[in-house]
């Protein structure tokens, strides 16, 4: 395989933290790479410097084979917001818009030469389908409001836009940051199995396990500030990295035991030292250096307290929340038990979030009630994340809260000793909250929530900008949490680690109730749908058995399928004559938007009709 890029000796360091030295690797046509390493390691800095967004530090090289095309997500993309979602994904296409452009200018000025050659420009990028691919990939993405403005889109839909973007530029090689944060699960799934048949390169960083597992083949993770290759998927992952991990640390005992041996004869006739053969001197102070070598990482340590429950939780008793004429939830009733965990699934828009105000208090139900148990101590995560003052500090903010925690088995701590076990060494509490990666942030916020000790507990989107490694001790917090749990997650691997049952939100404000965990949801739905394919097929009229006048060998026509066959005749050429200018205005590249999606909607059309009629056609020839 080509090699498609090459990384040389770059760094990155800001103020005295270095995130990464001198780091190289390579990666070669095809490959499909996930890279792995705790928050605040570098993993968005490496990317963008690969992508150009940003440099390394200290030289360094990253070279691209010539002439690939390279595509870039970030987790945030900035937009126009008033521009319209078409007009603004048009813009963005590089080459192919300013091709378009010369050719519009080009046919404004009815200067021939200059239209021949924006023609051939037209041909080389494909511009002429440009206009039809680009609604093609916003509407898989299910963006259909073309006319939108992009300041009125959500945060879903806006990244659904950035990804259409990068869709959109047919590049050999792409870089991803994060691309599943704030996608619902369908849309994850379409880009998952975009990615698992596209025919390009890719490196991305994410937190989403099964996306990783389905999607990449090998996974580079930064230790130590160096930079390991792991070939095969996440599962794998894990074994390689502990056997690493095993071949490291009997490398480390064998050095430290070796080590004792020369530290006696270093300190031997220490009169004599001059004497000492100056090589194995040096030796020592390498093998000292090897043997101190500790492996233990600091990982987040979640202590904390869960209030006592009481016997009454949340009661929903025929509730129903409308937005005007949109109605977010139905007649909905359930009485939550204690130490129950649910997740809650669904589109964008269904009325998730709405249900999540509802039970904590912050809308108020329309029709029917919502009581809520006198011991009830509600904890809410939220996915809009941490708020904080202007030049607030990480200490300011959690004592805002509490000076001290109560920990899991009773005893009171100090809030900076709980920061501490959050990865907020001492170093840290002066460090405004704003200056602090998402990553920090995240993990900082979710200590305020816990610390509060709630005994309901509420996640909305929690695994967004949490590495992989704090994701693992997250879970198992939960899975031993003594309390309620409600998590709003598109992350699949999270809720079948956390929840037992889903609530899945359909239109209508309609809840399901589902006992399981979400891939065993999906396995249900994958039932349910091949059922009802397999019932439309039963339902389809077969082909007509062969007739007596056919058994009987007899090929004449009556007069009805003659005149039938007939009108066939002349309808076909019609019909074809008619799709094939149609088609010819589809490639003029001078039809409006309007013009483009009625013309593609009328050929579409035209050729479910020439199809039923040249098998009609080919039935009563053959009679």
């Amino acid at each position: 395989m080509a090699s498609f890029l090459q990384v040389e000796n770059i760094s990155k360091s800001y103020g005295d933290k270095v995130l990464f030295k001198d780091i190289s690797f390579n990666i070669n046509e095809g490959d499909k790479i996930a890279l792995i390493a705790p928050n605040g390691t570098g993993k968005s800095s490496l990317l963008k410097i690969l992508a150009g967004v940003d440099s390394s530090d200290r030289g360094g090289q990253v070279k691209f084979m010539k002439d690939i095309k390279v595509a870039f997500l970030d987790q945030t993309t900035s937009f126009n917001p008033t521009r319209s979602l078409y007009d603004e994904v048009y813009s963005r296409l590089g080459k192919t818009y300013e091709v378009i452009t010369r050719y519009e200018q080009a046919i404004t000025s009815a200067d021939e030469k200059a239209i021949e050659r924006a023609m051939a420009e037209m041909d080389a990028v494909d511009g002429w389908g440009a206009e039809q691919r680009i609604k093609q990939v916003l509407t898989s993405l299910k963006l259909t409001q073309l006319h939108q403005p992009m300041g009125e889109l959500s945060g879903g839909e806006a990244k659904r836009a950035a990804i259409a973007l990068m869709l959109l530029q047919d590049a050999d090689f792409l870089i991803m940051d994060e691309p599943t944060n704030h996608l619902d699960i369908d849309i994850i799934e379409y880009l998952e199995s975009y990615l698992q048949k596209a025919r390009c390169t890719l490196l991305m960083v994410t937190h989403d396990r099964y996306f990783l597992d389905r999607v990449c083949n090998t996974i580079y993770e930064i230790d130590r500030g160096e930079v390991h290759c792991y070939k095969g998927n996440y599962s794998q992952f894990l074994e390689k990295r502990e056997e690493r991990y095993n071949n490291m640390q009997a490398n480390i005992d064998k050095a430290r035991n070796l080590l004792k041996r020369e530290l006696e004869w270093i300190r031997s006739t220490p009169q004599a030292r001059t004497g000492k053969a100056r090589y194995r001197v040096n030796a020592f102070y390498d093998l000292k250096q090897r043997a101190g070598v500790s492996l233990g990482s600091k990982s987040m340590a979640i202590d904390v307290a869960t209030s006592r429950l009481g016997g009454k939780i949340i009661d929903c008793l025929d509730v129903t929340f409308k937005f005007a004429e949109r109605t977010m939830l139905n007649d909905f009733s359930y009485k939550f038990s204690r130490y129950e965990k649910v997740g809650i699934v669904g589109k964008n828009g269904v009325g998730k979030s709405t249900f999540l105000n509802l039970m904590i208090g912050d809308l108020q139900p329309q029709q029917g009630v919502v009581e809520r148990g006198e011991t009830l101590r509600i904890g809410y995560y939220r996915q809009q994340g941490i708020k904080f003052k202007p030049g607030q500090t990480v200490l300011e903010l959690v004592q805002e809260i509490a000076e001290t925690v109560t920990t899991a088995d009773g005893h009171s701590i100090s809030v900076t000793s709980m920061l501490n076990k959050f990865l907020f060494p001492a170093e840290s509490l002066n460090k405004r909250v704003d200056i602090l990666s998402g990553g920090e942030q995240r993990r900082l916020y979710l200590l305020t929530v816990l610390m509060r000790n709630p005994n309901f507990l509420i996640l909305d989107e929690p695994t967004n900008d949490l590495d992989i490694l704090t994701l693992n001790i997250l879970e198992e917090y939960l899975q031993s949490f003594k309390g309620c749990l409600l998590i709003v997650s598109h992350d699949r691997y999270f809720l079948d680690k956390t929840v037992d049952h889903l609530f899945v939100f359909g239109d209508n404000g309609e809840v399901k109730d589902f006992v399981g965990q979400y891939s065993e949801y999906r396995e249900y739905m994958n039932e349910v749908e091949a059922e009802r394919a397999a019932k439309q097929r039963a339902a389809t009229p077969k082909e007509a058995t062969p007739n007596a006048r056919q058994r009987s060998g007899k090929v004449k026509l009556s007069y009805k399928e003659q005149r039938e066959l007939e009108a066939l005749e002349q309808e076909i050429p019609q019909l074809e004559q008619r799709k094939a200018q149609i088609e010819e205005q589809l490639s003029s590249g001078t039809l409006s938007a309007d013009e483009l999606q009625r013309l593609s909607l009328e050929v579409a059309s035209l050729m479910e009709q020439l199809e039923e009629k040249e098998l009609r056609w080919l039935e009563l020839s053959e009679i």
